[in-house]
């Protein structure tokens, strides 16, 4: 969205898009809150992520409505929304599709055809990911990367927009199979869901005991998203706010440019996909509210989202019992002085 590159009705109509941004996602609040309680920051977040077309990784204790919450946002968007329960028997080929033998009636003759999987959706939900082994969660690898999927030496390539909206169990030991960084790092969000207040668990109560729930209304179409996607990539970030994230991303590495907390916790830090993923949510954060260029306190907002996750804290911060939450928030506070 410069005005230096683009003609006059180019920029016009990515203001038009901007403003529906903004009343596309204030009306998506308002549709997931006829169903869900609270987890507000949640709702924005996940928002981000679709804006971004971006994937997303939902981690909470069972009964916080992690598969509802995906659920509403499909129903919000009026896409196809696909489930796919993961447990330890689930095969590759039971995400992805399989060939099938067919006999060709004209001919007689018997022919393989590729029957799709549940990964063929808009919205595609991987529910307790990390109850399934790393063999079959490689499977989400390539479309989650490339959004396409490769079987018998075939390429098919999966609709748009495309994401994967992952829950998994924190509290769960035994027969689950932590996912590998190279997993995590597809993942653009990581979004803790944690209890409600007893104000919101009471409206829970009353809402989930009483008559029918209401009807969640479609607000936006594939196309409008697709389009809204590409309104963020044009949004303009200033090279001074792409540096910012940058040493942002750096300063979780062991290293010369490492924080302070950094070097007392951290064993290996994020790479450069939490660089383009910090530049590319603050663009999503300020569409989302209707705004031109995204802001140093946007980087900030979604940093604790894009971060938690790609790092490895060493045996110190076990012991005192720091959490990757923690450091982000001790690195975004000593990020105040980089600006």
């Amino acid at each position: 969205m410069n005005p230096d590159t683009e003609s006059p009705s180019h920029v016009d109509r990515d203001i038009e898009l901007l403003e529906r941004a903004a009343d596309v996602m204030a009306a998506m609040r308002v549709q997931v809150e006829k169903r869900i309680v609270g987890q507000r920051d949640v709702i924005d977040e996940m928002l981000v992520a679709l804006l971004a077309n971006g994937h997303a990784l939902l981690v909470g204790v069972p009964g916080l409505a992690k598969t509802l919450l995906v659920q509403t946002v499909a129903d919000a968007l009026d896409l196809d929304f696909s489930r796919i329960q993961f447990t330890p028997d689930l095969m590759p080929t039971d995400i992805t599709g399989t060939e099938v033998i067919e006999e060709d009636r004209t001919t007689g003759r018997r022919v393989f055809r590729f029957v799709k999987g549940p990964i063929f959706a808009n919205i595609v939900l991987a529910d307790e990911i990390n109850r399934t082994p790393p063999k079959t969660q490689a499977a989400l690898l390539e479309a989650m990367q490339e959004r396409s999927v490769t079987a018998a030496g075939e390429t098919y390539v999966l609709p748009k927009p495309f994401f994967v909206l992952a829950t998994q169990n924190p509290i769960e030991q035994e027969g689950t199979y932590p996912l590998p960084e190279a997993q995590l790092d597809r993942f653009m969000l990581e979004l803790p869901i944690y209890y409600p207040s007893r104000a919101e668990e009471e409206e829970v109560a009353m809402r989930t005991t009483g008559g029918a729930e209401e009807e969640v209304e479609g607000v936006m179409t594939a196309q409008e998203l697709i389009e809204l996607q590409g309104l963020v990539r044009r949004i303009p970030a200033p090279p001074s706010l792409v540096s910012f994230a940058v040493q942002m991303a750096r300063s979780t590495r062991p290293g010369d440019e490492a924080a302070a907390v950094t070097g007392k916790y951290v064993s290996w830090g994020a790479g450069p996909r939490a660089s383009q993923y910090l530049v590319l949510g603050a663009k999503a954060l300020a569409a989302s509210r209707g705004a031109a260029i995204p802001s140093y306190d946007d980087v900030r907002a979604v940093a604790p989202a894009v971060l938690a996750h790609r790092l490895v804290l060493n045996f110190e911060a076990e012991a005192d019992g720091r959490t990757t939450r923690n450091v982000v928030a001790e690195l975004l506070e000593e990020s105040q002085g980089w600006t």
